[in-house]
């Protein structure tokens, strides 16, 4: 038995194309099996196949490991690979009876693979933690490098059950969030849910018990409402019925997030723009959101909102 090489498809695939998927990351971890079933139910609301990958990273040292049985070791490894993969299908088919589910299994690493396969998704969505040690410590490697530069919009499974269906989705709005309020009122859409859109204003260079020596704090809220109103009102016109509840909070954004994110079944966040660098970068409100959120956090750079 040989490996499969990059762009076979030894397992039931189709090309994804017509309509785009969305792409759920198998490795075969717990964190993964929870982004399998998330994604099932966001296909089934999308009305899209859903595309289970897992990259098959053939390390070189087991080569040295074997003692020349390279062959058969990894015969071992891609049918544990394959197991895996049938295993995340049925997992999504029992969630989502009639769902699409295609399967493949691509020689490469995690990361350059996702990012190439993303390409032509809809939407990637990643465990928040791999199977390695290091990253049961930290956001996973491939969910951290991913989330500021996938070419589709990235959504992170956090937290260890599913949220109540009936929480909002919550959305930091800033002065480059066009694409991640847009993302997050179709997300509320789908769900019939509210939304929640949070602004923060307070910039933490001094202490907030100081704010009413330093400057006329009621003044600067009552104008960041404003600011924020204006910022939303033609979402609010393009979805008439649904509820936009609008929260300035006078705190760090991370922190304001992660508050309101603690009664919600997903947050959304924007990458921090444009650019060859700063596509790179998801900035601190996002990573501490992908760190330390309880629900699932998706990041939307500029123009992949789908």
């Amino acid at each position: 038995m040989t490996a499969p090489r990059h762009g076979d498809r030894p397992d039931r695939v189709t090309d994804g194309m017509q309509p785009r998927t969305v792409l759920v990351g198998v490795d075969g971890s717990s964190s993964a099996m929870r982004a399998v079933r998330w994604g099932a139910a966001e296909a089934a609301r999308r009305k899209a196949p859903l595309r289970l990958v897992l990259a098959f990273a053939w390390p070189r040292e087991a080569l040295r490991r074997s003692g020349g049985q390279e062959e058969t070791h990894r015969d071992v490894l891609l049918t544990a690979a394959r197991e895996q993969l049938d295993l995340a299908a049925a997992a999504a088919v029992r969630d989502e009876p009639g769902l699409d589910v295609q399967q493949q299994l691509i020689v490469g690493s995690p990361i350059p693979v996702l990012a190439h396969e993303a390409r032509r998704a809809q939407l990637l969505v990643l465990g928040d933690r791999g199977l390695g040690q290091v990253e049961a410590l930290l956001v996973g490697s491939v969910a951290g490098a991913l989330a500021p530069q996938g070419p589709c919009p990235v959504v992170v499974v956090r937290g260890d059950g599913q949220p109540s269906a009936s929480l909002p989705v919550v959305v930091g709005v800033d002065g480059h969030s066009d694409d991640a309020i847009a993302f997050a009122f179709e997300a509320a859409a789908a769900r019939r849910v509210s939304v929640v859109a949070v602004h923060s204003w307070w910039q933490p260079v001094f202490e907030p018990e100081m704010a009413g020596v330093l400057f006329d704090r009621e003044a600067i809220q009552a104008e960041e409402e404003r600011v924020l109103a204006q910022r939303l009102a033609g979402w609010a016109e393009k979805y008439p019925g649904m509820f936009v509840e609008r929260r300035v909070i006078a705190d760090s954004p991370a922190r304001g997030l992660l508050e309101q994110a603690r009664a919600a079944q997903l947050v959304v966040v924007g990458s921090r723009g444009r650019g060859a660098f700063a596509s790179m970068v998801l900035g601190s409100v996002g990573n501490v959101l992908l760190h330390r959120s309880p629900c699932p956090v998706a990041v939307v750079r500029p123009e992949t909102a789908q």
